[in-house]
């Protein structure tokens, strides 16, 4: 797919989800041709910026200290959001906890840490781009998702780790409206979910090709990893997700399963995790990274073996009325036992079901667990 086609497909989304004052200068497609038309809002930035006008240009963050990265009033939309970081914890993208509360609500619609968020869902970097996140050389992180916001918006970091973050670095742009935005503009919502590990039905088997293996069914999701679950009206725009395998073969036999408005058997059925993320066969011999999917870390096939993945639906997302159950099996109707991690992404009414208790980061922190299986003895 070419760029063009990209631009076509995210500025598609953009402005299904947006009101036309809000889209208009979002339309990538339209970038250039609309540049001589005059705009509806006030573009604003919120960075770290020194202001004694020197260059220290970064925020420190103090263990169990939260730094406010953007707090004002709206009509608003962010549109973009960068970030840098300098740490010698060498878990810091685990341990930053990334906030969004929208409209003075008490729970935040985004609470996820910001590795994570960004698709580094293992703790470490890696260079990718997709059309709303990336990361680019050496350690940029970017967020182009459109965030609106009617009242106020306040997005904020916490260090939920035993050590200072010398340099955090951010820039956030968006925009101000002197009108309110329509009624029914959905909100940004990211939700992190976790399973380390995702316990399989068994650990008596081979390989995934076993005759027990294969003769089970999974027709209603039960025991899936859940990447996200949602009530209200909305549509689901995508995840990035991260494997660390405790066992030996190919983490990616489970289909991934949408279950829309209550239901109890998924009316969106995939047929393989690589399938789900638009790749085949395993992911082939290589890692990938396009507009809308990828497997930017593949791992081999084995026990200790770490991969990331993701898949945006930009160009049609998954539509709900009342509630919506995002699910994706580990292994074959679930039988194995691999560390999962996550961010979904998807956009709502307000206000939203409450979000599970985020992990402590002692288990945030991926490391190997003793499941049994190939590749890994049992305790």
């Amino acid at each position: 797919m070419t760029r063009l086609r990209f631009f076509a497909v995210f500025s598609a989304l953009v402005i299904i989800m947006l009101p036309p004052c809000a889209a208009h200068g979002q339309d990538s497609t339209s970038w250039l041709s609309s540049l001589s038309q005059a705009r509806d809002y006030i573009q604003k930035r919120a960075s770290s910026y020194d202001r004694s006008g020197g260059n220290a240009d970064a925020r420190p963050i103090a263990a169990g200290e939260t730094l406010a990265l953007l707090d004002d009033a709206g009509p608003g939309l962010v549109s973009h959001i960068w970030v840098t970081i300098a740490s010698d914890d060498p878990h810091h993208l685990k341990a930053l906890v990334l906030r969004m509360y929208w409209d003075g609500e008490a729970a935040p619609s985004v609470e996820t840490p910001i590795g994570d968020f960004f698709g580094l869902g293992l703790g470490d970097y890696f260079l990718y781009e997709s059309l709303p996140l990336s990361v680019g050389s050496d350690k940029a992180l970017n967020c182009f998702f459109p965030m609106p916001f009617q009242k106020h918006a306040r997005i904020t970091v916490t260090n939920e780790g035993k050590q200072r973050v010398d340099s955090f670095y951010f820039n956030i742009d968006y925009r101000g409206y002197s009108k309110p935005l329509p009624a029914d503009t959905l909100y940004f919502h990211a939700q992190y979910r976790q399973a380390a590990p995702a316990k399989g039905w068994t650990n008596q088997w081979q390989n995934n090709n076993d005759s027990q293996i294969e003769a089970k069914k999974n027709l209603d999701g039960d025991g899936n990893y859940v990447w996200m679950e949602a009530k209200g009206r909305g549509h689901f725009v995508g995840v990035t997700m991260s494997v660390l395998q405790n066992q030996d073969g190919w983490w990616g036999e489970g289909d991934d399963m949408f279950f829309v408005d209550g239901e109890n058997q998924p009316s969106i059925n995939g047929t393989g995790s690589e399938d789900y993320f638009l790749g085949a066969w395993d992911f082939g011999n290589h890692a990938f990274s396009y507009g809308l999917y990828g497997a930017p870390v593949k791992g081999e096939e084995y026990a200790g073996s770490r991969s990331s993945v993701y898949r945006f639906h930009l160009d049609s997302p998954i539509t709900f009325t009342q509630s919506l159950r995002a699910t994706i099996e580990h292994g074959h109707a679930n039988h194995r036992s691999d560390n999962y991690f996550s961010v979904a992404y998807w956009y709502q009414t307000e206000p939203h079901a409450p979000f599970p208790a985020l992990p402590s980061l002692e288990r945030r922190i991926p490391r190997l667990y003793s499941v049994g299986g190939p590749g890994n003895a049992a305790k």
